[in-house]
């Protein structure tokens, strides 16, 4: 593989157990391919908020919980720099997914002193302060691969130089080391093969926060 450096863009929903599972792969990543990774928000509560009620009821409260978080994120981001999304992603991820805190008020506000970030961004998860914000970033991420996915999407630059976005990889457990290389080197190449759209198959196993 090519030793150029690479950028992919990862948007992420904090609330989202698949994507927390992805982005730990991208950390992988880093260490083992020329790449540098770029976290961006997106959000599941903005991608469903059109048809609310196809949805079961647990999915519905689990979409209103959802908002919280991911507008600390961009709080963060808009009055601490981009440069922190992926610590606080990290900090949030930790104690939502792996330690199973969820995301309540406490657990946001221990994340973002983990982060190095100041207590009080929690006051933004019941703020639409920076839904506009929110939602471009959103919008940027979805429109790269259509609204019939979810998170996590990622962005790369393709082999013509044309930017190849796709949802997923879904993954589980995290693949570690040279198992994570492989797994990137093989879904850049499906990625960047013009008009493939989609490998599949049913989920057997829960995600796996090792």
């Amino acid at each position: 593989m090519s030793e150029s450096r690479t950028t992919a863009d990862f948007y992420f929903d904090p609330m989202c157990p698949w994507a927390w599972m992805t982005s730990r792969w991208m950390l992988e990543v880093e260490q083992v391919r020329p790449v540098d990774v770029r976290w961006k928000v997106m959000s599941l509560a903005v991608l469903n908020e059109n048809r609310l009620d196809e949805l079961p009821a647990e999915y519905r409260e689990l979409l209103t919980q959802a908002w919280g978080p991911v507008r600390v994120v961009v709080a963060a981001q808009q009055l601490h720099g981009d440069e922190v999304v992926g610590k606080l992603y990290t900090a949030l991820g930790t104690r939502f997914h792996n330690n199973g805190e969820g995301p309540s008020r406490e657990a946001i506000v221990a994340a973002l002193t983990d982060a190095g970030l100041p207590e009080d961004l929690v006051e933004y998860a019941d703020k639409d302060t920076y839904d506009a914000e929110l939602r471009a970033s959103h919008t940027e991420g979805i429109e790269k691969v259509g609204q019939d996915v979810g998170t996590p999407v990622i962005a790369v630059p393709g082999p013509t130089g044309d930017e190849v976005a796709f949802f997923g990889p879904v993954v589980t457990p995290t693949p570690r080391g040279e198992a994570a290389a492989r797994l990137w080197d093989g879904t850049l190449l499906v990625a960047s093969t013009p008009g493939f759209y989609e490998i599949k198959r049913t989920r057997t196993a829960a995600p796996s926060f090792e």
